[in-house]
């Protein structure tokens, strides 16, 4: 049987993972029983290439970058699911945010 949460995972640069993290908290996400912002972190290398058209906020169009970027993972109820997302993207520094959702399985019964 389907969680009532999902578990969000981003991916920011090193030196906005507290906006972030406080972003989606401060939405609801990261509550786990009498707790709250909880959060999982680990660092990683990002890499992409800007093409025409892009503004990155990190890095020239044409010329393939490499970002420390923590992967940030949290929980968060399904009912707020989009709140979090829509607070995640508003402090976020990416043009595109990358960012997986993944289905939770409930195994209290």
């Amino acid at each position: 049987m389907q969680s009532k949460n999902v578990k969000l995972v981003v991916f920011v640069p090193e030196n906005h993972t507290e906006k972030v993290r406080q972003a989606m908290g401060e939405a609801g996400a990261g509550v786990i029983g009498n707790y709250n912002f909880c959060s999982f972190s680990s660092k990683g290398i990002g890499r992409f290439l800007p093409v025409e058209g892009a503004n990155p906020a990190i890095g020239e169009v044409g010329k393939l970058e490499e970002v420390i970027e923590e992967r940030i993972e949290v929980v968060v109820s399904r009912e707020i699911l989009s709140k979090v997302i829509e607070a995640m993207k508003k402090v976020h520094p990416y043009e595109e945010v990358a960012f997986d959702i993944h289905a939770l399985e409930d195994i209290s019964k």
